[in-house]
Formats: C-alpha cells, structure tokens, sequence
C-alpha cells in the first residue's frame, strides 16, 4: 500500500485526512509543527486516537526547518494541509507567519519532491483565491482575484506548484476547498463558534447582515475528494471541492437553533475586510474525473457537528475551547 506523507496531520481536515488513509491500508507518516494559531492541546487531541496504529508514524516539526529530503525518503504520495490559516488574522504584523507557513515551507517541499519518486503531490489551496468572483457558481477556469493576504498566499502558492510542474514535471494536483466544516473544526471557525455559542448561552456575533453565502463541505466529504485527488487528479489540474449546496449565514443560524434547540442571542457588527460576500463551487471537474460527490445535506452534516459539540470531545479540547465574550462568525 502507499507510503503518504500529510503535513498539517493534526489539524481540522489533515487529522481526518490522515483517519481517512489509514482506513484505507495506506502507511501515513504525519507532520505537524504544532503552531499557536490556536491551542496546540486541541491538535494533540486530534491524533491522539491514532498513536496505536501500527501503519501511523509522526513528526513534530517545521517544514521550514526540517531536512525534508530524510523525511520524503520512501514517500509516494504528499498531501501538503500545513498552512498558516485564517483571512481575517492575516492582515498587518502577523503577515510573516502567512508568508512562512504558506509560501517558504511550500517552496522548500516543492523543491524537495524535485529529488522523490513521488506519484502524486496533493495541494490543498482555498476557495479565497477567487475573492469576489465574477460568477457563482465559480469554476477552476475563473481569474483569481483574492481580497485578503491569506488568500493572496494561497494563490501564490499555487503558482508556485505550476512552476514545478511545468518546468520538473512534479506530478501535481491542486485543490480549492470551499468552507470545510465537521467535527474536531477549529475554534475559530464560525460553526465552532456559534455552535459553542449556542450552547453555553453567549451572544453570538455576526459580521455584516447576515446574508453573505457560503459553499459548505463536509470534513469527510473533503477527504474523499482529497484521496480521490491522489489516486485519479490529473497532474497539472486544479479542482474545486464544494458541498453543493450555497447558504446564508442568517439560514445556518436558524439551523443551529433547530438542532441545538437553544434560542440565540445575534448581535451583528460590520463586515470584515477580506471576507468575500459570496461563494459557491462548480464541482463539475471534481465530480467528473474524481468521482466527487457531497455525502451530506448542510443540515446533516452540521447535525454531526453539533453531537460533537455536545458530546464527543474530549475534556480537555472542551476546556481549552472555552472563553468569555461572544462568539463572532
């Protein structure tokens, strides 16, 4: 079976991503710098349950540091998740971090692979290179206008991919994620926090009015066309992953309230910069040639986030995901 390599293993999707691979035989060497963007426990937490299985290995360190020729050495397959994320937190000092986490350790990868017998280098981009598009839904042909730093990187990195594709035919295969969400999703991310909110009784805070779009994706629906991208993903292509489905954020408040059977408290401040108004995913390339396709409704998929929240984290992710204040989304 495939020797992978998923960088970012202990995050939101690369925790799943790396279940997802050793359900399906693979030998998964994980890599994770552990950064404190948020809590490092809540990423610990997320592999923890992996640390018996006798096909896991993981790393604790930096691409920007590590010698990655030692760590590719038998390696098929990369998935490369790490990324510094977050649009809103990439304006201003904080900027370097983006350039470290999302343009220096690509490039150092990148150059790397040049060396591996690799068959596939996945690369997990964002639906934030489109910015505001043009056209809803979006497909992969539309210009890239991104309207934060964050997106700005991800864009460049996939020029960056291109150029080694292009000119030392690495075998790589892009990915635009649209709004994952599910289970073990990071707390600074919106159904995280009204989710919480909801639950322990907090205002909830809402950028603009409310009726701004997402393309939600279900965690798992991602890892699939994540795989997926591996084994059938045309090298040189890009792929939109989406759930299908656009929604508001006034809809997915309402859904919150049914499933968690709470009345919410929403007070609304203005929009933030680098927050596009509208999202949606053409998925006809995905569903096409990687045999994509949304698993979930947006009302079943956050219905498992929910019985999460309530439940099925542990004490100490609960604890530590704890904070005063409202919960702004």
């Amino acid at each position: 079976m495939a020797n992978v390599l998923i960088t970012g293993a202990a995050g939101f999707i690369g925790s799943h991503l790396a279940q997802g691979c050793l359900d399906r035989g693979y030998n998964v060497l994980g890599v994770d710098s552990f950064t404190s963007y948020y809590e490092p426990e809540l990423k610990r937490a997320n592999v923890a349950q992996m640390d018996e299985h006798p096909a896991w290995s993981f790393l604790e360190g930096d691409l920007v540091d590590l010698d990655l020729d030692s760590v590719l050495d038998g390696i098929e397959i990369v998935f490369h998740l790490a990324a510094q994320p977050g649009v809103r937190m990439s304006w201003g000092q904080t900027f370097g971090a983006y350039i470290d986490g999302n343009v220096t350790a690509l490039q150092r990868l990148l150059e790397a692979s040049r060396s591996a017998a690799l068959e596939r280098f996945v690369f997990a981009s964002s639906s934030s290179v489109y910015g505001d598009a043009d056209r809803l839904p979006t497909n992969e042909e539309t210009p890239l206008k991104p309207i934060s730093p964050y997106g700005a990187t991800k864009a460049l990195g996939e020029h960056l991919c291109r150029l080694y594709h292009r000119s030392h035919a690495l075998p790589i295969v892009m990915l635009r994620y649209f709004t994952v969400y599910g289970p073990r999703q990071r707390p600074d991310m919106a159904f995280n926090k009204l989710i919480r909110a909801a639950l322990e009784h907090e205002d909830i805070i809402i950028y603009g009015d409310g009726g701004q779009t997402r393309d939600f994706t279900f965690v798992r629906d991602a890892v699939d066309g994540t795989i997926a991208a591996a084994a059938d993903g045309h090298p040189g292509a890009v792929y939109n992953l989406g759930g299908g489905a656009r929604t508001s954020m006034n809809d997915v408040l309402e859904m919150i309230a049914a499933l968690t059977g709470e009345d919410l408290n929403v007070r609304r401040i203005d929009a933030q910069a680098g927050d596009a108004r509208d999202t949606a995913a053409d998925t006809s390339r995905a569903r096409t040639q990687l045999g994509f396709a949304p698993s979930r409704s947006l009302y079943e998929g956050l219905s498992e986030q929910v019985a999460w929240h309530r439940g099925e984290r542990r004490p100490v992710a609960m604890a530590l995901a704890r904070g005063g204040g409202g919960r702004a989304a």
